[in-house]
């Protein structure tokens, strides 16, 4: 059985720094690209940072220079470190295995709530 399993999520004041890790499990994804996808209340679910087999990774403008996603191939984890967070960078953040919105494999998401 396919898993990912986000972790990491909380609450934090504006400023200050988050890293999300999701596990993937029952699969090996390191051929394929992983991202992190967030929505907030009563918005779309947004693509934050996707990273490629080759390492190489694209992220949305609103998160360059504060967000770096990483991933650790021998423990088949994804890692996002969010810092200078922002009141707007709340939502429940989800990683999924494909890299895009029609990905098959989704974890179940994890809450960052930015607030003072």
């Amino acid at each position: 059985q396919v898993q990912l399993v986000e972790s990491g999520g909380g609450l934090v004041q504006p400023g200050g720094s988050l890293r999300l890790s999701c596990a993937a499990s029952g699969r090996d994804f390191s051929s394929n690209a992983m991202a992190w996808y967030r929505q907030a209340p009563g918005k779309q679910r947004e693509l934050v940072a996707r990273i490629f087999s080759s390492a190489s990774t694209n992220y949305a403008d609103s998160v360059k220079g504060r967000f770096t996603i990483s991933r650790d191939f021998a423990k088949n984890t994804v890692y996002l470190q969010m810092n200078s967070l922002k009141p707007e960078d709340t939502a429940v953040y989800y990683c999924n295995a494909g890299g895009t919105l029609f990905a098959t494999y989704w974890g179940q998401g994890t809450q960052v709530t930015v607030s003072s």
